[in-house]
């Protein structure tokens, strides 16, 4: 069964120098989640933001953040995220970063927070799939992490129609990377419920984060839809 559609909006893509403005706009389109990318310039060849910024982002809004550690040893930070975040928040981690990822697991659910596991699109779903039951989200990264703007890698649906099928219904299948109005049935179609999208939000050509989400959200809808009608007509 697929879950409720939510769309999160990464802010890689927003104005940094408007940070406050971006957010308070994308709550105005009744985002579901705020995508927040944590780069240490070791795993992945780019550096961004700390706990400092996830702590005045929680100052601005009570919309749920997904803190993405796209960090070595994220062993080593959950503490120092965890302090800055709340309850509905969750934190996910790589499973390439780590060689106990049931540790990491163990922090941040001790820590009352939400639990996100996330794969790059040439990890292998084996990696993961003795964790689904101990998860709340599973985040495939359908470009290679760094950087916004990237094309969306089709060679990743069938990874997330694998995990659909093999996930607890409650657990999350999430996917970020390159998408857009174009291909966002794309994953939902293949099992998706979690979208997250950072230039097709902040970075369109009519400079409207209300008017994307509203227009993504369409899509998603529509192509869960289109999948209904599918399985009452075989």
């Amino acid at each position: 069964m697929q879950s409720k559609i939510k769309i999160s909006a990464s802010i890689l893509a927003a104005n940094p120098v408007r940070l406050e403005d971006e957010i308070k706009k994308i709550e105005a389109a009744n985002i579901d989640l705020i995508h927040i990318d944590v780069m240490d310039g070791h795993f992945v060849p780019n550096i961004t933001m700390g706990p400092f910024i996830v702590k005045g982002i929680k100052q601005i809004t009570k919309v749920p953040l997904d803190i993405h550690l796209m960090i070595e040893h994220p062993e080593r930070y959950v503490k120092d995220f965890a302090k800055v975040s709340g309850k509905d928040d969750f934190i996910t981690f790589h499973i390439e970063t780590t060689k106990n990822p049931e540790e990491v697991i163990s922090q941040i659910k001790a820590k009352g927070l939400k639990v996100g596991i996330s794969l790059n699109p040439d990890t292998p779903t084996q990696s993961v799939e003795n964790l689904l039951d101990l998860v709340d989200m599973v985040l495939v990264m359908s470009v290679n992490p760094g950087f916004d703007g990237q094309k969306f890698m089709p060679e990743v649906l069938p990874k997330i129609a694998r995990l659909r099928s093999m996930a607890p219904d409650e657990v999350d299948i999430a996917v970020d990377g390159g998408i857009n109005i174009e291909n966002i049935s794309q994953p939902v179609q293949y099992g998706a419920n979690v979208i997250a999208a950072a230039s097709a939000i902040f970075k369109t050509k009519d400079n409207d984060p209300v008017n994307a989400i509203k227009t993504l959200r369409q899509k998603a809808e529509q192509a869960i839809k289109k999948n209904r009608h599918k399985r009452l007509n075989v």
